[in-house]
């Protein structure tokens, strides 16, 4: 029941963390653009070291990496940072989730959701699922 919760308050802390982003995108300016330059390398860099990371469910390795692949070719700058920390987080959750015997099982299904939700608030992106 705990790791189920878990999976879902993954889920709405996603869907919270790009509900916000958007707002940052809007009033980003030229200055706050230049400034982030340099640290969104750094965090590009480790998420690209953790994107190797896979869960071992199907439909999670396929969410992350949709997921990352927006992010990182279609999100501005000012937005990046907060998705890919967010992203982080939920797959930590899922690597926990699925070494549990008993939360596996309902793993795909809560990627899968995930997916569809992030399909749709990442269309203001620009991004297809």
């Amino acid at each position: 029941m705990l790791s189920k919760s878990l999976l879902v308050f993954s889920i709405l802390c996603i869907a919270i963390l790009i509900g916000c982003s958007k707002t940052e995108t809007g009033n980003s300016n030229t200055a706050a653009d230049n400034s982030n330059k340099a640290g969104t390398s750094t965090t590009s860099t480790t998420g690209t070291t953790s994107s190797g990371d896979k869960i071992g469910i199907p439909e999670c390795d396929d969410y992350i990496a949709k997921y990352e692949t927006c992010v990182r070719g279609k999100v501005p700058e000012a937005a990046r940072a907060a998705l890919e920390s967010s992203l982080k987080t939920a797959r930590d959750n899922w690597k926990k989730a699925a070494e549990n015997a008993q939360s596996r099982g309902t793993l795909a299904a809560a990627c899968k959701q995930a997916s569809e939700a992030a399909a749709t608030s990442m269309k203001a992106y620009g991004c297809t699922w």
